[in-house]
């Protein structure tokens, strides 16, 4: 019989689950050990998610949930710091984990599990201090970033993939969330394949659920008759919202839309090489002569976020890569077609055909086509998009990883018991 963990320290140094996804570097990985936690501590597991303080307003502990906290640790200014600025903040970071676990009697934690590479090097240092196993989440991984970047995008450093490497060797379990991503571990990174679990994220169904999109239009003062394309997410170059409004404009040219009908709706802020040119996306309408049909809004959450995905006749989803892709998910949930890069995890979370669209490349012709079709096919795709959502939940996700946590544990045990028989 598996044994559970009692307690789990999770890593998260440079962003909060506090924060809001859609801006900043919060995005997909937030919601992942929002959900993840939260689910956890309703089956009796004390989590305890530690990330660095980006203001001297934020407590030392606050509650995310019931039985899960959110340390904040100093390390580094009071302001947020972009992530090339981070690994010079990650000793005084490891101090911080260091000094809270030193306070309680030793095996007060279980297991760590670290979320990204800078995570997964303040975890490996605490696994041996604490002689517990680590299990790490990369999320994204240099390697593939760096194969299928955008145009003027900045490459990933050298240092992320020596850190990446050093983190794939150390781990005692490796979380892909997809088979693509353990197979990239296992080229890419040399990874063990029996240390590689796979385990999908899910979907909030309770909250992304299909409804009224004559309500949700009134709550964004949309037109009932527009034909609505929306982009949720962080704008930035990985995430090509731009492919979204030249493929508007091609539409528009084209005459497969009327402009007094089509709206586009792009919800989010800048984020990472973004942040460099954080009006690009504004001026980019402007110059395409679509300025007038495109509305932008600020990240948004909850029943907020819903009301976009439920307005929408079709989410795009146009990035470079995704280890797999969250929005897509929580607008099929929805009712909502997707139409998505065949990139990364995305031809996991759309079933091309029956939910949404994968398109090849981000040409903005293929991408008009591609919006067209979703838009005669929308009635069709949305069934599809709904039953194919149902098969992802964050209960599912929860409980496949705490499994994988009991097997990395017992692994462990009995790693360090043979050490030291042998000894």
């Amino acid at each position: 019989m598996r044994r559970l963990p009692r307690r789990v320290a999770v890593l998260s140094l440079h962003t909060s689950p506090l924060e809001q996804p859609g801006t900043g570097d919060a995005g997909g990985m937030n919601v992942y050990i929002t959900q993840t936690a939260t689910r956890m501590a309703r089956q009796g597991i004390a989590v305890e998610v530690f990330t660095r303080a980006t203001s001297s307003d934020l407590p030392p502990v606050a509650e995310l949930a019931p039985g899960v906290l959110v340390r904040h640790l100093n390390a580094g200014p009071y302001e947020p710091l972009a992530r090339d600025e981070l690994p010079a903040q990650l000793c005084q970071f490891t101090a911080g984990v260091l000094r809270t676990e030193a306070r309680h009697e030793p095996g007060y934690y279980d297991l760590l599990h670290s979320h990204y590479w800078l995570s997964g090097q303040v975890g490996y240092l605490a696994r041996d201090r604490w002689g517990v196993p680590l299990v790490h989440s990369a999320h994204t991984l240099a390697k593939v970033k760096n194969a299928a970047l955008a145009d003027g995008d900045t490459p990933e450093p050298r240092t992320r993939v020596i850190g990446e490497q050093q983190v794939v060797d150390e781990a005692d379990q490796l979380i892909a969330n997809t088979d693509v991503e353990a197979g990239q571990l296992v080229d890419l990174y040399g990874a063990l394949p029996d240390k590689v679990h796979t385990v999908a994220p899910g979907v909030d169904l309770d909250l992304f659920r299909p409804g009224s999109r004559a309500s949700a239009r009134r709550a964004l003062g949309i037109d009932q008759s527009a034909h609505v394309l929306a982009f949720v997410g962080r704008i930035q170059p990985l995430k090509a919202p731009d492919v979204l409004l030249r493929a508007a404009a091609e539409l528009l040219d084209r005459g497969a839309v009327s402009r007094s009908r089509l709206v586009v709706v792009v919800v989010g802020g800048p984020s990472g090489s973004g942040l460099e040119a954080p009006t690009a996306l504004q001026e980019l309408a402007a110059s395409l002569g679509i300025d007038d049909v495109v509305r932008f809004l600020p990240p948004r959450r909850g029943a907020e976020l819903r009301d976009v995905y439920r307005a929408a006749d079709v989410v795009a989803v146009p990035s470079h890569n995704e280890s797999f892709g969250l929005v897509a998910l929580e607008a099929q949930a929805c009712g909502t077609p997707v139409v998505a890069a065949a990139v990364g995890g995305l031809p996991v979370a759309v079933a091309h055909g029956r939910s949404g669209l994968l398109v090849p490349g981000h040409r903005a012709g293929t991408w008009a086509s591609a919006l067209s079709s979703a838009l005669r096919m929308r009635t069709r795709l949305s069934v599809g998009a709904v039953e194919h959502a149902a098969e992802f939940s964050w209960d599912r996700t929860t409980d496949t990883l705490v499994a994988g946590y009991a097997d990395a544990a017992s692994a462990f045990r009995r790693a360090v018991f043979e050490a030291e028989v042998a000894v």
